[in-house]
């Protein structure tokens, strides 16, 4: 599971419906799909980091007190909403975003306008989290087996419908 950067293009596809992927509306999600909108600027990056850890603490052990493991136990209960309110005041994030941003060999361009979203498999559904969107897409059956080669399919797919773009990236988050 991981961030796939998204460019300006197709964002103005998904919301004009030109995207193959499938809505998750009118479908029961899955209560266990951690998903928090986004509403902090360029922070996408750092949304697909938290909506991948978010939705893997049951195959990961997060270190007892650390930040991740205060960060998931507070926002648990909360709606997507009010996690992207509780970010937005997180200091600790703040900070850490900040020092990552600052820390490659490129400077950050606010004028980039790239997109990252996480694919993770949540009780055998594969979804797609985007901070933008209101709720998690769902894109069918998944498994943790098959959760590379499901998201590859979709990935593939959207890569096709701009077969010229170079913005396309995908990383993962994985056991060693």
């Amino acid at each position: 599971m991981g961030p796939l950067p998204f460019d300006e293009l197709d964002e103005e596809k998904e919301e004009s419906g030109a995207s193959g992927a499938s809505t998750a509306e009118g479908k029961d999600l899955s209560k266990k799909v951690y998903f928090t909108k986004q509403t902090v600027g360029n922070a996408c990056g750092t949304v697909g980091v938290i909506h991948a850890i978010g939705n893997a603490t049951s195959q990961i052990k997060l270190v007892e007190g650390s930040y991740f493991d205060k960060f998931y136990k507070k926002t648990a209960d909360m709606d997507p909403v009010q996690r992207a309110a509780f970010l937005e005041e997180d200091d600790e994030m703040e900070g850490a975003h900040s020092v990552a941003a600052s820390a490659g060999d490129t400077d950050a361009n606010a004028d980039v306008n790239e997109h990252f979203v996480c694919f993770s498999c949540v009780d055998g559904e594969l979804y797609e989290l985007d901070g933008r969107k209101s709720q998690p897409i769902s894109h069918g059956p998944s498994s943790p087996e098959t959760l590379l080669q499901d998201a590859a399919k979709v990935i593939k797919a959207r890569i096709a419908e701009d077969p010229d773009s170079v913005n396309f990236n995908v990383m993962a988050l994985s056991k060693p």
